[in-house]
């Protein structure tokens, strides 16, 4: 019998799949039916896809996790036969994305489904939302990555159908596309059919490890290479639209002025335009001009000559002379006095200077890549800025995106950070839980890149060796959204004072009122932080945002003999 699914139908009741889990904790069993399952973390799979993909190279680790998921189909379409045999085929199909959706592996939204299994029809096409895999890749890559999901929906459709059904991803967002979609049709209908069955053989490595070993050396090279090609880290689409468009300006001489948020990671992008271009082995040199008194501004560029003024007691070069043949960086390039800008402007135009207190000009070679958090179009228009030197600067502007705008580039981030920190404060934690990898996720970053390297670095120095790293360690005081109390991380992903303020009023009345002295209410904290940590200083000394050190003198202080821990 044919049956088309139509996106007004809803899925049949999962109460009768639900049921079949049952947890035997005294046998230290969990069951789905007849099939022992495991209850894991997701961070634990996560590193041993990693694993996989390093050890076999990307294809083979392709082909282990669709043969994973193969096998986990089989089983399951065995299930939905027997839980549902008097329902429709429609119903019958639909266990297999309800029983995805029941073991957390992702959210299966069908879009049409064409079934007619007397005539051996099938056609599917379904979005696949909030992929497991998805997320347990730590970059983007150039394909669909949803790989035991896919072996999975052809097995289990396969064995459905009584005839081989494929499934394939269409779009991805493991590979950067907007969603997760699927196709599934039969083998005959693609061209492809035997090209992707091979994946589904066993395909040993051990024939291939003396010639992978004879590929090392040229892999170092590659990797020496690209070293100078480093963008800094991000493989989000926004980030890599700017890579591509840096890489359109980098091999010449134009100027290149970096719009974008303070801590974007704008001087990082101008070191890559610096090591993309003919000019990587000359000198890069990056100025601050925000950092230096306007009255030195000149001299710290351009140069001095001895007795130009008080204090310049010998003649000197300045940036620029120093960067000749190379690259200079003019972060916060808005803050340049009317003077520097002017010189700016003939260094530009001209490629000479004369120091300051100087008669002599000095030819400069030098490639200006400018920097600002600001409009400099509206710094023109008040009067604050040269609209000459505006158009000279602009001649490639390139707005580099803030961190919000780039979520998926957080978890590459947090691990390269972690890295950074776990080796300057000689300790290993085991990286950030779950929960706060999701606050991350939905914070509004105010100070972008800068900000998320300080908050793993508090989070490393809060937490202990061999512990992830929790919510609290990197935001004291903050929860995530659905909590009872206390200052939340908004779905928008703003900070919002919300009920938590008017708690905070209330409460704070009480203690008034009541007469409880300063000392009463931080000894009632103390206590309860120690129990919420089963009486351990370091943990309570976390959760108060002091010092386990600090925490373990006031207690001292208050209670005398309180363990600790």
């Amino acid at each position: 019998m044919a049956i088309k699914y139509k996106p007004q139908l809803q899925y049949p009741d999962i109460q009768d799949l639900s049921n079949q889990i049952r947890f035997v904790s005294q046998e230290g069993k969990i069951w789905l039916g007849e099939q022992r399952m495991l209850l894991m973390p997701l961070s634990a799979l996560a590193n041993f896809r990693r694993e996989m993909v390093d050890l076999l190279g990307v294809e083979r680790a392709k082909g282990f996790f669709l043969r994973l998921g193969y096998q986990s189909g089989l089983k399951d379409a065995e299930l939905a036969r027997k839980l549902r045999p008097d329902s429709s085929e429609l119903d019958i199909f639909l266990a297999g994305p309800q029983l995805h959706m029941l073991k957390g592996m992702l959210r299966s939204r069908p879009i049409e489904v064409d079934i007619d299994v007397d005539k051996g029809r099938f056609y599917a096409e379904i979005d696949w939302l909030d992929s497991f895999e998805v997320e347990t890749e730590l970059g983007l890559m150039d394909q669909p990555v949803c790989w035991t999901l896919l072996g999975y929906a052809c097995s289990y459709t396969s064995a459905f159908m009584g005839r081989e059904i494929i499934f394939k991803e269409i779009s991805c967002r493991g590979r950067g596309d907007d969603k997760c979609r699927v196709i599934g049709k039969t083998a005959e209908e693609w061209e492809d059919t035997a090209e992707f069955k091979a994946y589904f053989k066993n395909d040993p490595v051990i024939e291939e490890l003396y010639e992978l070993q004879s590929q090392v050396a040229t892999l170092r090279s590659r990797l020496q290479t690209h070293d100078g090609q480093y963008y800094g880290v991000g493989q989000s689409p926004a980030y890599q639209r700017i890579c591509q468009t840096i890489d359109k300006a980098a091999r010449g001489k134009v100027s290149v002025l970096l719009l974008g948020e303070t801590g974007v990671g704008k001087e990082v992008i101008a070191r890559s335009v610096h090591l993309r271009s003919a000019r990587a082995e000359q000198p890069f040199v990056a100025v601050n001009c925000a950092a230096i008194p306007p009255d030195l501004i000149e001299a710290e560029l351009f140069g001095v000559e001895k007795g130009a003024y008080t204090g310049a007691t010998q003649s000197r070069a300045g940036r620029f002379e120093r960067a000749h043949g190379g690259s200079i960086f003019l972060d916060e390039v808005i803050e340049l006095t009317p003077r520097a800008q002017a010189t700016l402007l003939r260094v530009l135009q001209e490629g000479e200077l004369e120091r300051v207190g100087g008669q002599r000009t000095h030819k400069i070679d030098v490639r200006v890549i400018a920097a600002t958090n600001e409009d400099l179009a509206e710094a023109v228009q008040a009067g604050r800025f040269r609209a000459d030197l505006y158009y000279r600067l602009n001649v490639f502007p390139v707005q580099i995106p803030p961190l919000r705008e780039r979520l998926e580039d957080i978890p590459l981030l947090a691990e390269h950070f972690l890295k950074k920190f776990h080796e300057q404060y000689a300790k290993k934690t085991l990286g950030l839980s779950d929960r706060a990898l999701e606050a991350c996720q939905h914070y509004a970053w105010p100070g972008n890149i800068r900000e998320l390297e300080n908050v793993i670095e508090r989070g490393v120095i809060l937490t202990d060796s061999n512990e992830s790293i929790s919510v609290e360690a990197l935001f004291p005081g903050l929860v995530l959204e659905g909590e009872n109390s206390g200052v939340r991380l908004s779905r928008a992903g703003e900070l919002t004072a919300g009920t938590a303020a008017a708690a905070a009023v209330h409460w704070v009345e009480q203690i008034l009122e009541g007469g409880i002295s300063l000392d009463e209410v931080e000894a009632i904290l103390m206590r309860e932080a120690m129990r919420r940590s089963q009486n351990k200083v370091s943990r309570a000394a976390r959760l108060l945002g002091v010092t386990r050190p600090a925490l373990a003198y006031r207690l001292k202080k208050a209670e005398g003999d309180m363990p600790a821990g």
